[in-house]
């Protein structure tokens, strides 16, 4: 489990997609990519779609995510994303209340169970009182993370 911060932005992307019963469909699917800028965004997700679509599709839309990080996995199994809201609590020294505040973070496991697992493992290495408040899967279909390439899992600017 390796965690990673960044700018990321969320891509919509439509397409005619091949179905398992041989006929055409017209999908709209949600990928995030980590960019300086949206213009960047568009550029780097043309790219990396480029690869895995033959034929036209369109960017419908591109969108800051909510993200704090995102917690990529090397497990096989680990093929789905899930939105995690983590409440961080304090003590404010003054008043002696606690106080929690709300990050999101983006979690990739094969199960909802293995998210907590790994939200857990990644967050019990810090020093952070922190509660999870929620986990929802998205429908994120894939994350591509700068300077990695997915075919060969290996960064693509190495020498």
């Amino acid at each position: 489990m390796r965690s990673r911060t960044a700018t990321w932005f969320e891509c919509k992307i439509a397409y005619e997609k091949t179905m398992d019963d041989g006929l055409q469909k017209k999908v709209t699917e949600n990928y995030v990519v980590d960019a300086l800028s949206f213009t960047e965004a568009e550029k780097r997700i043309m790219e990396e779609m480029s690869s895995y679509i033959s034929g036209e599709f369109t960017v419908k839309d591109i969108k800051i995510a909510p993200y704090g990080e995102i917690f990529f996995s090397d497990e096989e199994m680990a093929d789905r994303w899930y939105k995690c809201k983590l409440q961080f609590i304090t003590i404010d020294e003054k008043t002696e209340k606690e106080k929690r505040s709300n990050v999101n973070y983006l979690v990739q496991a094969g199960t909802l169970n293995n998210a907590v697992k790994n939200i857990d493992e990644v967050m019990g290495g810090t020093m952070i009182d922190y509660v999870i408040a929620a986990v929802a899967e998205t429908t994120l279909m894939d994350v591509f993370e700068y300077g990695k390439s997915k075919q060969d899992d290996q960064p693509e600017y190495q020498q």
